[in-house]
């Protein structure tokens, strides 16, 4: 098994190709390391273990013996996020006690995509409850079900809300994994865990079977160990799925095969601001500044920029109303007790021990009605100021990309609906930190090449070490 372990340790999809083409390895005995290493390695990561894992896994690999290789995804061992629908034997819960039971009858979009590549589907990961929208005091990484997610490097913050998809792929519990976002929740968690993580632009992938938040914000995403490995889930989920309506922008896109390699940031231009140096610590902040430096090393351009008008956006006002609309719409069909925000909550305040942090989120956002008109005006100012603002230093600047400290900034690219990808920068005495590259929608090809580029010239990612 320690042989068996080297050779499978923060492995990558084209290295798990390469040894499977050999005869060294199988997708059985990929799933039986994998789940060998959930079991036996505590970190609160995962919510439930498919029992149909290894009969597909053997499935898959039959197929392979047979020449019919579905994709480069084929009998890889997925980890996916527990706020996301599979019809199998695993529950959809989203980490709360109050939708135990809630087998569903359908695949998410994405999760049939998965499927239909030939990944294998191992289980679902811990998540911050409800995707961190239940209480201001819940901590990252936290569900009533999952418990607290851990940090394989330390005892630092997790990151959230797709806490346990990051966990699972920096510890090996997992090839790759999918993680969802509506505010950071991909960006946080990958960059407090080492990882690889893209924030696709909204409507990319399909949110139809993902317990929701934001009609607006929402989405899902591939969490990796290399930017390689995200671009290749990347390229399997996104594309037009007719119920999800978001998905209409890329009907007739496509994604390239391969990504587009650079050999430098030759007459491109990167702009950062230090308006969020103030959330950051003194060694970050270093840090931050010498992955600029990094840029500059590979002939980038970095210039200060600003952001205006942030204290209009600086608001979770449009996510209180959509989620409360979303979520009723979510449950109305499940089979449940509770079919409504309002039913949640009942459920809470009657089995207390399911809300150990309150649940001052929930009781905010059913109070709303989306007809109101702070909505409306909230909804539009995130039009204005976080798109209009990003797209208004673009061109300014002229600028080929925003770089970010982490997920610090992920507020307003995401209600911009644009794209973010985050890479392994260095640690930190506060855990692994990660910098973020944005641009503004379909720009995920660009993206790409830039993280490649980097990852490629300063291979940072280092394995957890295990006691």
């Amino acid at each position: 098994m320690r042989n068996l372990t080297i050779i499978l340790r923060d492995l990558t999809i084209k290295r798990f190709n390469k040894l499977y083409d050999e005869g060294k390895i199988t997708s059985e005995k990929l799933v039986e390391f994998y789940l060998e290493r959930i079991s036996s390695i505590s970190l609160n990561a995962v919510l439930e273990i498919n029992p149909d894992a290894l009969f597909i896994a053997r499935a898959m690999d039959e197929e392979r013996k047979n020449n019919k290789k579905r994709s480069n995804l084929h009998g890889v061992p997925v980890i996916i996020k527990g706020n996301i629908d599979t019809k199998d034997k695993m529950q959809t819960t989203g980490g709360a006690k109050a939708l135990l039971g809630n087998y569903v009858n359908n695949d998410a979009f994405l999760v049939k995509k998965l499927r239909e590549a030939g990944a294998v589907i191992i289980g679902k990961s811990n998540l911050t409850e409800f995707a961190n929208f239940v209480s201001y005091e819940m901590p990252n990484g936290y569900s009533r079900l999952g418990g607290q997610t851990k940090n394989p490097y330390g005892n630092f913050d997790v990151g959230g809300s797709s806490s346990g998809s990051a966990v699972a792929v920096a510890a090996d519990f997992a090839l790759v994994s999918i993680g969802t976002e509506t505010s950071g929740s991909i960006l946080s968690p990958s960059s407090s865990n080492s990882c690889v993580g893209l924030k696709p632009t909204v409507g990319t992938v399909s949110r139809n079977g993902i317990i929701p938040i934001s009609y607006t914000q929402d989405t899902a995403g591939p969490i990796t160990r290399t930017v390689e490995d995200a671009f290749e889930v990347f390229r399997i989920i996104y594309g037009f799925d007719l119920n999800d309506p978001a998905t209409y922008i890329v009907k007739n896109k496509k994604v390239p095969e391969k990504i587009k390699e650079i050999s430098d940031y030759s007459g491109m231009i990167f702009g950062y601001s230090k308006q969020f140096f103030n959330w950051l610590t003194h060694e970050q902040i270093l840090l931050f500044k010498d992955s600029l430096k990094k840029v500059e090393k590979l002939n980038g351009k970095v210039v200060e920029i600003k952001f205006e008008n942030l204290d209009k956006i600086n608001n979770i006002n449009v996510l209180f109303y959509e989620f409360k609309h979303g979520i009723n719409n979510y449950l109305k069909d499940k089979d449940l007790q509770v079919k409504t925000l309002t039913d949640v909550i009942n459920f809470n305040f009657k089995n207390k021990d399911a809300i150990p942090y309150g649940q001052s989120i929930l009781l905010r956002s059913d109070t709303t009605d989306i007809n109101e008109r702070e909505y409306i005006e909230s909804l539009l100012n995130d039009r204005k100021y976080a798109k209009g603002g990003i797209d208004w230093l673009f061109e300014k600047y002229n600028l080929t990309a925003l770089l970010f400290p982490a997920n610090y900034g992920a507020h307003i690219t995401a209600k911009a609906k644009y794209p973010s990808i985050t890479v392994p920068a260095g640690y930190t005495d506060t855990g692994p930190f990660g910098l973020t590259f944005s641009a503004r929608e379909f720009e995920e090809e660009k993206l790409f090449s830039l993280a490649y580029l980097f990852e490629k010239n300063f291979p940072i990612r280092k394995i957890p070490l295990e006691k």
